[in-house]
């Protein structure tokens, strides 16, 4: 697929998608989701690539979902088209994916910045679900990830009034991981992601797994996941290694196995 709404490119182990479509602010649509998917797809079936980083520019991640392509459908089209739906497999990818979110991530920005298994924020960034001054609410996900990830209380402000919040506020409410400057931003991001690509797959896989657990069950049931998780990693090559290196005082040769 010839791309014409994201940018890709390969930085070590990490696959790096930038949103590209500088003149909507990055407005997500059918397109652009559509090349995402293709994208993470690629990056999946790829075993040099151990984790994915997607980003936008330094004035917006995404301001939102494209109002233009919304703003004539009707309910039938929407329903019989699953519209939205496929946004969903950027949260199934089984390898860790990273946000790094500088400018406005709005809407459906702060939807798919939520997918991603954890957000690195620039010091500009600012967070919100302004759906509501549409006339419509959140349905990506906002609803749900949000409040998942800042309690009750926090969402529902943010949610009926269609309320900012700055990448300060973001951080102590534990939506993204830290912070750090927006000229940074993207090398750390892929910093990062190629730390994790230097760990053993199938258990970073299966870490990423456990942690998701945590909010789809109760904490009896999450412990007892885990529990048997980290018992089938002593069937693992990468487990045997990994305790060995340490007992010899060396860094370890992760096969992937």
């Amino acid at each position: 697929m010839a791309y014409q709404n994201i940018r890709i490119e390969t930085r070590d182990a990490v696959g790096l998608i930038t949103l590209n479509r500088p003149d909507a602010l990055n407005a997500l649509n059918s397109d652009l989701i559509d090349e995402l998917n293709d994208a993470l797809a690629g990056y999946a079936g790829d075993e040099s690539i151990g984790c994915v980083v997607i980003t936008g520019s330094e004035k917006a991640f995404a301001a939102g979902a494209d109002i233009k392509q919304m703003q004539t459908m009707s309910y039938m089209e929407a329903y019989l088209g699953d519209f939205l739906t496929s946004w969903e497999r950027v949260s199934e990818q089984r390898k860790p994916v990273i946000a790094a979110v500088a400018g406005y991530a709005l809407g459906g920005g702060c939807e798919l910045a939520m997918m991603c298994d954890f957000i690195l924020a620039a010091d500009n960034a600012k967070f919100g679900q302004p759906e509501i001054n549409l006339g419509v609410s959140p349905g990506a996900g906002g609803t749900q990830r949000l409040t998942r990830f800042v309690g009750k209380s926090k969402a529902m402000e943010m949610c009926l009034t269609g309320r900012m919040m700055d990448a300060e506020e973001a951080e102590r409410a534990g939506l993204v991981s830290r912070i750090v400057p927006v000229s940074e931003l993207v090398e750390e991001a892929v910093s990062v992601g190629n730390k994790i690509a230097g760990k053993s797959m199938p258990i970073v896989m299966m870490t990423k797994e456990a942690v998701n657990r945590a909010y789809e069950t109760t904490l009896s049931e999450g412990v007892r996941f885990e529990r048997r998780l980290f018992q089938s990693m002593f069937a693992t090559q990468d487990q045997k290694e990994g305790m060995a290196a340490f007992a010899e005082k060396r860094k370890p040769r992760f096969a992937n196995r």
